[in-house]
């Protein structure tokens, strides 16, 4: 909910709407939106923040306007069970009839706080909590075995308490409904544990909230169950039930998606026309037998070396700009960033501004950047950090779910292949396209990868115009088994005739969608334009 810069929070109150005890926040025109259910209430002219105030006791006036929370004294919350040592170790100050919880920035700066009166038991907040951390997240180092995920500040300190004081806990900021958005923005400090156990409440939010959280993180995720009776951590330290809580902890279930579906419940599934192309290629001939680009496949790209493998995933990254709204990853892992930036803006302009001797007046550049990179679409990984497979896979989740990347490009897994330590390139290959594969099911992205090829035994190479199949494929017969969609470029690069040795064939070696392979279109480099364009040719 967008509140204008004038209009300023008083306080929470009960919803009727939900029943909510606090989840109603009431603002100073009379206005007021229910963080559990998303009610929102119209202003009200007559409201008056000033005999809004009056109406308040002594002890709730202190809560419109602003204050000082660092003012306040690290002491115990005796109607929690909270202990002083716990609001210490999170730094929960008290002061004046109120609690302030702190929230940080990434350099563990408090930027905002969430203050509860203790006559009424409600909260509100001061500063800048939407850009802040996850509440508790500054006193944790990333990484580590456990991690617990609550939904409120006092559940943090409550589930800290009763797991000894030695295991991670945080809170979302804003309850169930900003538990996806808040795990998405700190997504890889939560990834970096093994195990996440979510201890969300035990209501119709918390349990859909928790399973949404799950889908971010997958089966390293374990999902607590309260006891019959208990709706929060709280609810167990209040009643002296901390050795109940433990066990339900060490209980929970590892988060297993639905999956298992009986065939006579699909008619209304079946009945519904099929899904069309969420976007094309650059080329018709390519798109006649393809049938164009789809959510949930992996395309594997492939050529011998030189032969334009990369340019192609640029005209593909161009058409996409062009053709979608969704934002876009890219792993160029043989090229630094600026060297692949400066290619993407090529393509605006027709230019290849990758090249030193290509001139351009700074106008024309600023335009390049802003029909791309400006686009704010565009993430781009540093080729020069770890290719570890595991950092590799993170970082293709990170794309696809704390930035909402639909389409994905890798280029090459040869070189993440190549740099791994057991030196046995296919179980290598085995184990990233696996890993690949999970990843394009779970979160229905388009993965372009590009892979190698081996030379041809015998006969011309690739170098030489020599056809590409599935069998050249390098390391392992799994790239081409997990593919949906494999292309092969093909190229006499040392043809004498100019046309010919830079017009590329491109072959549908492998077509799950539709089955037909074969050569799909050629296209024709242009050095002076740095494009590949479609061109006729009666060969084809």
């Amino acid at each position: 909910m967008q509140i204008q810069s004038q209009n300023k929070f008083l306080r929470h109150e009960s919803c009727d709407s939900c029943g909510s005890s606090d989840g109603k926040a009431v603002y100073s025109d009379g206005s007021g939106y229910c963080f559990v259910c998303e009610k929102h209430y119209k202003a009200d002219s007559a409201f008056s923040e000033q005999s809004y105030a009056k109406v308040l006791p002594m002890t709730q006036k202190a809560v419109v306007g602003q204050i000082n929370p660092t003012s306040g004294q690290f002491l115990s919350i005796p109607d929690r069970g909270i202990t002083k040592a716990t609001c210490e170790a999170y730094g929960v100050r008290q002061s004046d009839g109120q609690h302030y919880y702190p929230y940080t920035d990434a350099k563990g700066t408090e930027v905002a706080w969430k203050i509860r009166t203790v006559a009424d038991k409600q909260f509100r907040s001061q500063g800048n909590i939407k850009d802040a951390l996850l509440f508790g997240q500054a006193q944790w180092n990333a990484g580590g075995k456990y991690l617990t995920i609550v939904e409120g500040e006092l559940d943090a300190l409550a589930a800290y308490q009763m797991m000894g004081s030695k295991y991670p806990v945080v809170s979302i900021k804003n309850g169930a409904q900003s538990a996806v958005k808040d795990c998405q923005a700190q997504y890889e400090w939560i990834d970096s544990y093994e195990a996440i156990v979510l201890a969300f409440d035990a209501d119709e939010p918390g349990r859909e909230a928790a399973a949404k959280v799950a889908e971010l993180f997958g089966n390293k995720v374990k999902i607590m169950k309260m006891h019959q009776g208990y709706k929060d951590a709280c609810d167990y330290l209040k009643d002296n039930k901390s050795a109940d809580f433990v066990k339900a902890w060490w209980s929970a279930e590892q988060y297993v998606p639905d999956g298992i579906v009986a065939g006579s419940s699909l008619l209304d599934l079946v009945m519904q026309p099929l899904e069309k192309a969420q976007a094309h290629y650059p080329y018709a001939g390519l798109n006649g037998m393809t049938g164009g680009i789809r959510s949930q496949e992996m395309v594997v790209v492939t050529a011998g070396s030189g032969l334009g493998k990369s340019q192609f995933m640029r005209e593909i990254i161009w058409q996409l700009l062009c053709e979608t709204k969704d934002n876009i990853g890219i792993m160029f892992l043989e090229e630094s960033v600026k060297r692949t930036a400066l290619s993407i803006m090529s393509l605006a302009v027709n230019k290849p501004l990758h090249l030193a001797e290509v001139s351009i007046d700074d106008r024309e550049k600023k335009e390049a950047f802003d029909k791309t990179l400006g686009s704010d679409r565009l993430y781009f990984y540093d080729c020069f950090g770890s290719t570890a497979i595991d950092n590799i896979i993170n970082r293709v989740r990170y794309f696809a779910k704390g930035l909402d990347c639909r389409y994905i490009l890798l280029d090459h897994v040869s070189i993440v292949v190549s740099d791994q330590s057991h030196g046995d390139e296919r179980k290598a290959i085995d184990e990233i396209m696996s890993k690949l594969r999970m990843i394009v099911q779970e979160t229905g992205i388009t993965l372009f990868v590009v892979s190698h090829l081996k030379r041809p035994d015998g006969g011309k190479g690739h170098e030489d115009g020599a056809a590409t199949s599935l069998s050249q494929l390098r390391g392992s017969g799994s790239i081409g088994q997990l593919a949906d969609m494999v292309l092969g470029l093909e190229r006499a690069a040392q043809h004498e005739d100019p046309i010919e040795r830079n017009t590329t064939r491109i072959r549908v070696i492998k077509n799950r969608y539709s089955g037909e392979t074969g050569k799909a279109c050629a296209v024709l480099y242009d050095k002076f334009t740095g494009r590949m364009t479609e061109i006729n040719e009666s060969s084809l």
